[in-house]
């Protein structure tokens, strides 16, 4: 849902008729129950805003989910999939909740897994680079429990030592081979019925992968590191997708403007 809206409604003062996303989804195999549920569930959550017109429900952005919304499509098309930029100063936050904050915990170790955060040691999470987690403690209420340091490391610590006992890359390598698999072909996701399915799955796939991709400095990962091809194959698909997808889902889509 992500993708799509990302792809198709980011951007746009626009509201988009529920049954409309429906069978957009259908051509991925997704169920009419499953695509009600997920937008209720974001509208629940502040994600997306209801609209009426007539008899139906449309769906609009709402500020949050468009900074969020803005914050993968930086991640996915400007970030990069190599950090070649290191200045060799890592970020560490140290943390430390009551059982009865658990879910919070939760929360703050899935949001730093987002900000390229892996973890040291318990209650200790670093990040390569200078990171800003203020939106993600003062979005927790997490100010009283959270330490934020920057920091390089002295010896005997070797920075290699670092990115082993904080981050599994070959975990990490394994997912773009998994990935180069599905879409390095040349004809990936040929049981999908058209470019706006593939673009979508596609779309979804990649933000998967940087979601979970620590940006690690590239002085520090192999010469053959497999997210520099997986870009490569994304931002090809993705450009040949674009007009075909984009013109089947104008045809697709019931919108209902919402500017002046």
């Amino acid at each position: 849902m992500f993708s799509f809206l990302g792809v198709h409604v980011l951007g746009r003062d626009v509201a988009v008729y529920s049954g409309s996303i429906i069978d957009v989804f259908a051509r991925l195999g997704v169920t009419e129950e499953a695509v009600r549920s997920t937008l209720t569930r974001m509208a629940k959550r502040g994600l997306l805003a209801r609209h009426r017109s007539g008899r139906k429900t449309y769906f609009a952005l709402t500020p949050h989910a468009t900074s969020v919304l803005e914050d993968g499509r930086h991640r996915m098309w400007e970030t990069g999939a190599v950090n070649r930029d290191w200045d060799g100063a890592w970020t560490m936050v140290g943390f430390s909740l009551p059982d009865d904050r658990r879910a919070t915990r939760h929360d703050l170790r899935s949001q730093l897994v987002w900000a390229g955060f892996g973890p040291l040691q318990s209650g200790m999470w670093i990040a390569p680079g200078v990171k800003d987690v203020r939106a993600i403690v003062a979005g927790l209420g997490l100010r009283d429990h959270v330490t934020v340091l920057t920091a390089r490391a002295a010896a005997p610590t070797e920075t290699a030592d670092l990115v082993r006992k904080a981050f599994d890359t070959e975990q990490i390598a394994a997912r773009y081979h998994a990935f180069l698999d599905r879409w390095d072909t040349p004809d990936p996701q040929p049981t999908l019925p058209d470019d706006l399915a593939r673009q979508l799955l596609l779309h979804t796939d990649w933000l998967q992968l940087v979601r979970q991709d620590p940006h690690l400095p590239a002085e520090h990962l192999p010469p053959d590191w497999p997210a520099i091809r997986a870009e490569q194959v994304t931002r090809t698909l993705a450009d040949a997708y674009d007009r075909p997808a984009r013109d089947l889902a104008a045809k697709l889509l019931d919108e209902l403007p919402l500017g002046p």
